[in-house]
């Protein structure tokens, strides 16, 4: 599936590739609506329909990425709700063993992530996947979201890659295609990005299953 004889560097999405994305999808979807239709008094069904409309009008944007956005949004603090679920935070099969591939084949490896910085910090000081990483950049850091083509034109200012031998893994087909137009030769999507969900169309991209099945030799 992959070539590592023409990768140099690996860009790694966190949530939904490398994270199982059932905590965030239980979060938006389950967690914050009961806080939200307490906070707000209101009946649990009309709180979900309300935040459907709220997220579906920030999808895409740097926004629908922000800690603070939503908790100045939603009147909640979305910081510390994370926590209050922090033990559904996991992480994807054989991923440990996958970023240590990399580093003993001497690949550059950066986790290229659109979520916040304080969601950043909660999820490496839980799974203590950190060290394995040359660098961690937030797409807040950029000052666009991934699915902007711009944004990676802007990365390479911090992470020097040649977008020819450059590996970008992401669950997110618009990324994907954003990465595609910007010039990133290698695109791998990902099958199953919630665990607790079926596998999802990857459109035209390859995709992985498990990391034990493109370990660098």
């Amino acid at each position: 599936m992959i070539d590592w004889d023409v990768i140099d560097t690996v860009l790694l999405d966190m949530d939904g590739t490398l994270l199982d994305l059932h905590f965030d999808n239980h979060f938006w979807q389950e967690h914050v609506p009961v806080r939200y239709a307490e906070r707000h008094s209101l009946p649990h069904v009309e709180a979900r329909s309300r935040l459907t409309d709220i997220y579906r009008a920030k999808a895409g944007t740097l926004d629908w990425y922000c800690v603070d956005y939503w908790t100045r949004e939603l009147q909640l603090d979305i910081a510390r709700l994370k926590e209050e679920v922090a033990h559904l935070i996991a992480v994807h099969p054989d991923v440990p063993r996958f970023l240590e591939a990399l580093r003993a084949a001497g690949k550059g490896v950066a986790l290229v992530t659109n979520a916040h910085q304080k969601s950043l910090s909660l999820k490496m000081a839980r799974t203590g996947l950190k060290m394995h990483f040359d660098l961690l950049i937030t797409s807040h850091e950029v000052g666009k979201p991934k699915e902007d083509p711009a944004f990676w034109p802007a990365l390479r200012a911090m992470v020097p890659y040649d977008p020819a031998r450059t590996l970008l893994i992401d669950d997110s087909l618009p990324v994907l295609r954003a990465a595609r137009q910007a010039g990133i030769a290698h695109l791998l999507a990902v099958y199953r990005p919630d665990s607790r969900q079926p596998e999802k169309d990857v459109g035209e991209f390859a995709a992985l299953r498990h990391f034990a099945d493109i370990l660098p030799e």
